[in-house]
């Protein structure tokens, strides 16, 4: 059975098992927050729950690590504000300013 989640009004299908990472980006979805510093995209990075640039919003809780979350029927992600999932940029200098691949 397929979940459904919605992420900002899209709704994104999730396999069973699925990580709420893999399932936005299977669904085209690369980036689901900015820094705080320079509002810099932010989506994936390393998938193991080792770094935060996966911070996500899931059902009104912030700062959840989407590669380590599973997706659940009727999740709803990514429901703060902009620019609001940023606990980890604080005071983090550097790294902000690599390019995206």
């Amino acid at each position: 059975m397929t979940h459904q989640l919605t992420f900002r009004g899209v709704t994104v299908a999730a396999e069973p098992g699925q990580s709420v990472a893999a399932a936005l980006i299977a669904a085209g979805i690369i980036d689901w927050r900015t820094t705080g510093k320079g509002g810099r995209p932010r989506g994936l990075f390393c998938g193991i729950g080792v770094c935060f640039d996966c911070l996500i919003t899931v059902d009104g809780i912030p700062d959840q690590r989407a590669c380590l979350v599973a997706a659940a029927d009727g999740m709803r992600l990514g429901d703060a504000e902009p620019g609001a999932d940023l606990a980890a940029d604080a005071g983090r200098t550097g790294g902000d300013d690599v390019a995206r691949a």
